[in-house]
């Protein structure tokens, strides 16, 4: 009888340890599948197949919400650099956005609608450099050789999309070429 009940005493505490060790196991699993999807998120929103500049961003605390605004906001101000946006300019910041995986009908793509309807005010860009400028410091060379390359590409498209007369000037406004500047110049190192 003695015997039995240690027995069943060993057995209840083998089993309260499985099950423990079970339920961390299972934790694991559902915390790796949670970071596979944050991954997939963000390398939705970045476009790289840099698995470090993903865990990178991830660790930051950044969203693909955040990162996904980050890219767009200075496609509007070059846009609207000259105060008006030009039907061209329009189809470019909406073809990047495109590019780039967002609907017309998500979150992002309604924000980047109204940003082409109304401008956005100057602390929507203030906000956006102090954002990088935080951000840049922990960035690697590399990362930030990426985005800067990236976010200046699409701008400068934006800003060649209209403008010019006959292949005779510049397709970049003085307004549109001031706002790239000021974009390379939160982006440089």
């Amino acid at each position: 009888m003695e015997r039995d009940t240690f027995n069943d005493t060993a057995r209840t505490l083998e089993d309260a340890f499985f099950a423990k060790e079970n339920a961390r196991l299972l934790q694991q699993l559902r915390d790796r599948a949670k970071q596979q999807e944050r991954r997939a998120a963000m390398r939705d929103v970045v476009r790289v197949d840099d698995d470090e500049l993903i865990d990178h961003l991830i660790t930051l605390g950044l969203e693909p919400q955040t990162v996904l605004a980050l890219q767009l906001v200075p496609l509007a101000a070059v846009a609207w650099a000259d105060g008006k946006i030009e039907p061209n300019e329009r189809d470019a910041v909406l073809k990047a956005a495109a590019a780039e995986g967002i609907a017309p009908d998500s979150v992002a793509g309604q924000t980047l609608g109204t940003w082409l309807q109304h401008r956005p005010g100057a602390e929507l860009v203030d906000a956006w450099k102090r954002q990088m400028r935080a951000l840049w410091p922990s960035l690697s060379p590399k990362e930030r050789d990426e985005i800067r390359g990236s976010a200046l590409e699409r701008a400068r498209s934006v800003a060649e999309s209209a403008g010019g007369f006959l292949g005779l000037t510049s397709k970049i406004s003085p307004q549109e070429k001031a706002v790239l500047d000021e974009l390379a110049k939160v982006l440089a190192d």
